[in-house]
């Protein structure tokens, strides 16, 4: 019998129609072991199996959704089975996107939804995200692929999964405007709404957080330097929590009225500030949204 070894496991999951094939092949390329649509209820023998076999890759990826569903309600036993492991390291990735996008997509690939009785998508998509709301608060990632091309879905993939056996965590720092919205993804989000708002002075309005006269100006007030001390502060204790707790990578969201200003330049300096300690990816998801 073969000496047990450390599996890495990514359960992929989520609304069908949200990019689970991408994401999946995505794994493949990277060298994972990959399984499309696996019977939950043979998780674990699956795993069992695999350990045994001497493959020489120990990161394997399993799609479990409800084209299963007759088995779907096993999952739960499943998932016990891999917590009282010792040697399974898994997650779950959980794939979302809104009702219209998803919509859209069964539209033009004139696919039926598999909880769909009728010919429109919607009833099926409403009857999937009841039944997969328990499942989504379990997961340790949730990306949201409402505005993601496929290969822009495939590069966060490689992106994040990559360095799967690395033990730092990736940080990915994103400013955003609350009018469009808060990041699905984001696990810490921080409101920087309070700050003095540059869009109100006329000579900054046009520019945004990234040109030095915006940076400048948000920087200089009192409050500004007292939140980033106390941020950078707790981010150092909260990061390596989240690193022991095996969390692989770790989404923090920044966000102010529009996305261009406050939130752009305190994300740039808080990346700064972490980035020597950590592997930090920054983003500016709404810097151009005004600009049509």
């Amino acid at each position: 019998m073969n000496e047990a070894r450390p599996i890495n496991l990514i359960i992929i999951t989520g609304m069908s129609g949200a990019g689970k094939t991408v994401a999946i092949q995505s794994l493949e390329d990277l060298g994972y072991f990959c399984v499309d649509n696996l019977p939950p209820i043979l998780i674990p023998k699956f795993v069992e199996l695999f350990i045994k076999s001497g493959e020489k890759t120990n990161k394997v990826a399993l799609v479990v959704d409800l084209r299963g569903r007759e088995f779907f309600e096993t999952l739960s036993d499943s998932l016990l089975f891999l917590d009282e492991s010792n040697n399974i390291n898994y997650q779950i990735v959980f794939l979302e996107a809104d009702d219209k996008t998803l919509v859209r997509r069964y539209k033009e690939t004139r696919r039926k939804h598999p909880l769909s009785k009728e010919s429109s998508p919607i009833e099926g998509i409403i009857a999937e995200r009841k039944l997969l709301e328990e499942l989504k608060g379990r997961a340790s990632q949730i990306i949201d692929t409402s505005s993601l091309k496929a290969i822009e879905l495939k590069e966060k993939m490689v992106a994040w999964f990559s360095e799967i056996g690395n033990s730092r965590v990736s940080i990915n720092i994103i400013s955003f405007g609350f009018k469009y919205g808060i990041p699905i993804d984001a696990d810490l989000v921080f409101d920087v709404r309070f700050l003095p708002n540059p869009h109100y002075v006329d000579s900054l309005r046009p520019l945004t957080g990234l040109d030095v006269p915006v940076y400048e100006y948000v920087m200089k007030w009192a409050d500004t330097k007292e939140f980033l001390t106390r941020i950078v502060d707790l981010l150092n204790y909260l990061i390596p929590k989240y690193q022991k707790e095996g969390k692989s990578q770790l989404v923090i969201g920044i966000g102010c009225t529009g996305g261009k200003h406050r939130s752009v330049a305190i994300t740039e300096y808080i990346s700064k500030a972490i980035s020597t300690d950590w592997r930090v990816n920054t983003s500016h998801r709404d810097l151009t949204k005004d600009r049509g």
